[in-house]
């Protein structure tokens, strides 16, 4: 972004350290936006100009800690971005352990479902706001091995688009973005667990090749996710926002 845009905004943003989340904060922050980011480690690093809050979304006290940060740092929040998630790929879905289903769940939906509960009224007050999930474009073909992941989104998804309806006549704009195989250290990370499985090739596999000829970039999805907290993205609500190059059919 080369605007001031977002001047004024205050944004969370959670797994924002490294990756597609990372890209996300960059933008806020090029865009005037103020950002608060959070990681499971202390010792990550959040990008320049960032507060940053290290809390466990998987839990309900990590969330909780994060409303407070948002409070303490920025006063309240304007933008929050879902982007925390992921998983560990099983040699099938009957091998997937169950503190790992609800690991996986915890993470990628319930940690949404928290954080929205804690910070929604807010917004409420203010009549306004804009939230995004970020989904898996992975939710389209779910395969055994990665079920636990490809469930969960699938859950947020769902979530999203009913929360969208009843936030709707509040000013509040909830939207999601599902993106494809996109190279940051957590896809190539989960790229290699998969290769070691010896299994069928799956979602992630890095020897397929998208229609557009190239895997995602993170500053593909940041470049959406900037569009739909947006004022140019005023009339859109409810909607989930593909960017995976053509790779995966539609359902």
């Amino acid at each position: 972004m080369t605007t001031q845009e977002f001047a004024g905004k205050r944004a969370l943003v959670t797994g924002g350290t490294r990756g597609i989340g990372a890209a996300i904060v960059r933008q806020l922050l090029d865009a005037g936006a103020e950002v608060l980011t959070t990681a499971r480690s202390a010792s990550s690093t959040a990008p320049d100009g960032a507060a940053f809050v290290a809390a466990d979304v998987r839990t309900r006290a990590g969330a909780e800690a994060v409303a407070t940060a948002v409070r303490e740092e920025l006063g309240g929040v304007d933008i929050l971005v879902h982007n925390a998630g992921g998983a560990s790929p099983y040699k099938d879905a009957s091998a997937i352990p169950d503190e790992e289903w609800q690991d996986a769940l915890d993470l990628n939906y319930l940690a949404s479902v928290r954080l929205d509960a804690l910070l929604v009224p807010g917004m409420r007050e203010r009549r306004t706001g804009r939230i995004v999930h970020v989904s898996s474009a992975a939710v389209r073909t779910p395969m055994g091995p990665f079920l636990h992941y490809t469930a969960a989104k699938a859950a947020l998804e769902n979530y999203s688009r009913g929360l969208a309806l009843e936030l709707a006549p509040s000013g509040i704009r909830v939207n999601t973005v599902t993106p494809g195989r996109v190279t940051t250290p957590g896809g190539e990370a989960t790229r290699e667990q998969w290769a070691n499985l010896s299994v069928a090739p799956g979602p992630t596999n890095a020897d397929d090749t998208t229609p557009l000829g190239r895997d995602g970039r993170p500053d593909d999805i940041a470049n959406a996710v900037l569009f739909l907290v947006s004022d140019r993205a005023d009339w859109l609500t409810g909607s989930n926002v593909v960017i995976d190059g053509g790779e995966f059919p539609r359902g």
